[in-house]
Formats: structure tokens, sequence, C-alpha cells
């Protein structure tokens, strides 16, 4: 078990763990952007422009006149 162990410190004499870690950073950023737009593109995902079919149900979900006297 402790030859198991011993191995895992030793990669980070291989990789700098400032650039690792800055690379990784700059990785998942341009992954997160990437799935973003790809979402502002698409007709149901655009959060930005408003999905007609949310738009729809407003109507339904209107309030109801106020009761007569």
């Amino acid at each position: 078990m402790a030859d198991s162990k011993a191995g895992l410190w030793s990669i980070w004499l291989i990789f700098d763990p400032r650039r690792a870690l800055v690379g990784l950073f700059v990785f998942l950023t341009v992954l997160a952007l990437l799935i973003h737009f790809i979402l502002l593109s698409t007709y149901r995902f655009n959060w930005l422009e408003g999905n007609p079919a949310l738009r729809s149900h407003a109507a339904v979900v209107a309030p109801l006149p106020a009761p007569v006297k």
C-alpha cells in the first residue's frame, strides 16, 4: 500500500503545479464559454431573447379580474 501512494506526489516533479493549475483554469473557462455560447445559439435555451413558449404561459397564468361588489 505504501508503494501505491509513493507515486502520487511524484507527478508534480514532472509538471509545474502553477502551470498545471493555470492551464486547468484556462481550459475550464474556455469550455464554460463554449457551452454557454452553444446554448445561446439554440432556440430553446436562449435566455437573452426569451423563450416564446414561456411567454405563452403568461397569458394562462394572468390574474383573475377583481370581484364585483
